[in-house]
């Protein structure tokens, strides 16, 4: 199969990176640089693979004598920023839905969020249960099985999609078999977000090119955040199904804990990375991407909070609408999670496996060698 031509972006990525192959001075800032080194030539797999093992850190930027100002304007965050959205718009299922990548913004995710929310709105005004006093839990409102029949198909058709996605990513270039080690160590390079450390453990650069842990931990509170709210939701779901408990559950039970504490952790977390989007340099980022960027934020900020708040409101007559806030920016979420932010977690997590199997393995030089 002849090799697909570069894009403009994959283009511009190609050139940075021929430039950096010849200096060498960020190889030990993160996985990008020795994966590099292995390569002399970059096709279109190498550069979509390379472009999610970076991290946009900013720490090569900053150390590199070749950025901006600089004639040859070496910016590898950006490039690998642009070249990032290219893939996940290429690898879309179904292909179609791809070029929502580009149109999936704040106004976009809270223009649907509002929508599915005010029509459960005007469905339960029309009912005469809007602003009512609820007995037990919000299932006497909206019965368990009914969220069930609504919420499960959409989750079930946006890891589909997502799967199907990364699985396009992954056999663009084959990495090789799969190890126990290989796996373990992947594995562990994507919950303790290694390469957010800026390749010397003090972080990332912010605005004013001092180091900073921030980003790195308010990713844990929003990563941590978000599996502790879908483990509540896997552990209430066991309850319900298996061991007949239906809701409600006691602050103490185990999937209120998990919720809380998940709940928690996002709304904390999704605060700071809006703040710190706010705040980032131009020349740490792709521009075209931040509202994609914050739209994300946005939906995952508005479901922990109202889910917050609808564990306050127990038994009062404001339960029923602050359930349809939360139902409604929960179905968005469900609605953009493969076709959003999301996705670069799921591809970075791939391309963290192929580097983990890649460097276990002779080098493209060393075979060409032999």
């Amino acid at each position: 199969m002849p090799e697909k031509l570069l894009t403009a972006n994959e283009a511009e990525v190609d050139r940075v990176l021929a430039i950096c192959n010849a200096c060498r001075y960020c190889e030990g800032f993160c996985a990008v640089f020795p994966a590099m080194t292995r390569r002399l030539e970059f096709a279109k797999a190498d550069i979509n693979y390379l472009a999610n093992l970076c991290h946009n850190c900013g720490a090569c930027l900053h150390a590199c004598q070749y950025a901006p100002p600089h004639e040859f304007a070496v910016n590898v965050p950006q490039a690998m920023a642009k070249v990032r959205r290219e893939t996940y718009a290429e690898f879309a299922w179904p292909a179609a839905l791809g070029s929502l990548y580009k149109r999936n913004g704040l106004t976009l995710s809270l223009a649907l969020a509002v929508g599915l929310a005010l029509f459960l709105i005007l469905a339960m005004a029309t009912t005469g249960s809007l602003w009512r006093v609820v007995p037990g839990s919000f299932y006497a409102i909206f019965p368990h099985n009914l969220m069930v029949a609504v919420f499960a198909p959409v989750f079930l058709f946006a890891i589909l999609a997502l799967g199907i996605g990364v699985r396009g990513f992954w056999r663009q270039e084959h990495a090789g078999p799969v190890s126990g080690a290989a796996a373990g160590e992947a594995t562990h390079n994507v919950l303790r977000l290694k390469y957010l450390d800026g390749g010397h453990g003090e972080g990332c650069n912010d605005e004013d090119d001092r180091f900073t842990l921030a980003r790195r931990r308010l990713h844990h509170l929003t990563f941590y955040g978000f599996l502790l709210c879908f483990a509540a939701t896997c552990v209430a779901t066991v309850y319900h199904y298996f061991l007949s408990w239906p809701a409600p559950y006691a602050y103490a039970s185990v999937p209120k804990v998990l919720g809380i504490a998940g709940g928690i952790g996002l709304v904390v977390g999704t605060i700071g990375l809006f703040w710190l989007n706010l705040r980032r340099h131009p020349l740490h980022q792709d521009i075209s991407q931040r509202t994609m960027d914050r739209g994300f934020i946005a939906l995952l900020f508005l479901a922990a909070a109202s889910g917050l708040v609808l564990m306050l409101v127990k038994s009062t007559a404001a339960l029923p609408l602050v359930l349809c806030v939360h139902l409604g920016s929960v179905m968005a979420l469900f609605l953009t999670l493969p076709y959003g932010k999301f996705a670069h977690g799921i591809y970075r997590s791939a391309a963290l496996l192929k580097w983990a199997i890649e460097r276990r393995q002779p080098s493209r030089l060393q075979l060409s060698e032999d």
